[in-house]
C-alpha cells in the first residue's frame, strides 16, 4: 500500500489520492513514467514529482525516518508490509507510577523471537534492541508506552514509524482495549494468564520484588501474549484498511464472534468511484 500512497505529499489529500487512482495512477512508478498525464486537482506538479521520486528512493534505502516524518499516525499502517522485516511489536509494564523509573518490563517481539527486558536485570539492553528496528507496532503506545520510554531512555531516538493499533483498529470498527478485542476474535491466552489485566501486572511485579520468582514468570508470559498478539492484529488491520481504502470488499476476519462496523468515511463515494477502474499491483 505504501507505493500507492500519495497523501503524504503536500497539496494531496484523500480525495486527490482517490482521483489519481481513478485515473489509473495506482503507484509511484506509474506516476513517474507518465509525468504530466494526471490531474492533480491544483497540487503543484513539480513538487509532487519531487516527493514521489524521494519517496521511491527512500523506500529503496529503507529510510524509515522519511516516512515517519511524512505519514500521519492514522496512516502509518500503510508502511507495515514494507518495513515488517525490521518491525518490533512493543509493550511495557510498569509499577503504576508515571515516571520513567516506573517501567518494570519491556516486551519486544520481532515476529520470531520474544524478549522480555526486566528492570534490574537487562532493561538497559533496550537501547541496543530498539536501534535494530525501523517500525513499532503497539496498542496505545503513542499515548503511553513511547512517552514513558522517552522519560526512561532520554538518549534513545524514538524516530520509528509507529502503527498504534488502539486508534487504527477503531477505523475498522473495533472498540475497547486489547483484551476485549482479543475476546471479540475468539482468542484465548491460555491457562495462567487469561483474564489478567494491567493491575495484575503491577501485583505480579510487586510479588516478584518480595521474592516470588514464579510471579515474574507469569508476568513475562502475560507480556509475551501482548506483543505476539499485536502482530496478528496488525495483519487484520492492514488487510481490512488496505481493502477499504482502495474501495474493495474487505476480507472476512477469521474467528470474529460479533459484527463490527467500519468507519463510514472508509466507504465514501470517492472511494467507490475508483473501485471499478483502478487495478492495483499486488
Amino acid at each position: 500500500m505504501l507505493r500507492q500512497t500519495f497523501i503524504h505529499i503536500p497539496g494531496i489529500g484523500k480525495e486527490t489520492e482517490r482521483s489519481l487512482w481513478s485515473q489509473g495512477c495506482v503507484d509511484w512508478s506509474t506516476f513517474l513514467e507518465n509525468r504530466g498525464a494526471f490531474n492533480l486537482n491544483g497540487a503543484e506538479a513539480d513538487l509532487v514529482h519531487r516527493y514521489v521520486s524521494e519517496s521511491q528512493e527512500a523506500l529503496e534505502r529503507q529510510e524509515h525516518q522519511y516516512f515517519r516524518l511524512r505519514l500521519s499516525a492514522s496512516e502509518a499502517w500503510r508502511a507495515w508490509p514494507d518495513f515488517r522485516s525490521s518491525c518490533v511489536y512493543l509493550d511495557i509494564e510498569t509499577d503504576g507510577g508515571q515516571q520513567g523509573n516506573a517501567i518494570t518490563m519491556i516486551g519486544l517481539y520481532d515476529g520470531i523471537e520474544f524478549k522480555g527486558l526486566v528492570k534490574g536485570v537487562d532493561l538497559e539492553n533496550f537501547r541496543d534492541e530498539i536501534s535494530r528496528s525501523s517500525m513499532i507496532v503497539s496498542f496505545f503506545g503513542l499515548g503511553f508506552d513511547v512517552p514513558m520510554l522517552i522519560k526512561r531512555f532520554k538518549d534513545v531516538p524514538m524516530d520509528h514509524i509507529h502503527m498504534d493499533l488502539a486508534s487504527i483498529l477503531k477505523k475498522i470498527g473495533f472498540r475497547g482495549g486489547l483484551k476485549k478485542i482479543e475476546k471479540q476474535l475468539g482468542w484465548s491466552r491460555g491457562a495462567g494468564i487469561d483474564g489478567l489485566t494491567g493491575l495484575d501486572a503491577i501485583r505480579l511485579w510487586n510479588e516478584y520484588c518480595r521474592g516470588n520468582a514464579k510471579s515474574l514468570e507469569i508476568l513475562l508470559e502475560y507480556n509475551r501474549a501482548d506483543v505476539v498478539n499485536l502482530e496478528r492484529l496488525a495483519e487484520i488491520a492492514y488487510d481490512q484498511l488496505s481493502a477499504l481504502t482502495r474501495g474493495e470488499e474487505p476480507p472476512p476476519i477469521p474467528g470474529l464472534l460479533e459484527p463490527i462496523l467500519p468507519n463510514l468515511e472508509m466507504h465514501s463515494a470517492p472511494v467507490q468511484a475508483h473501485r471499478r477502474r483502478a487495478h492495483f499491483p499486488r
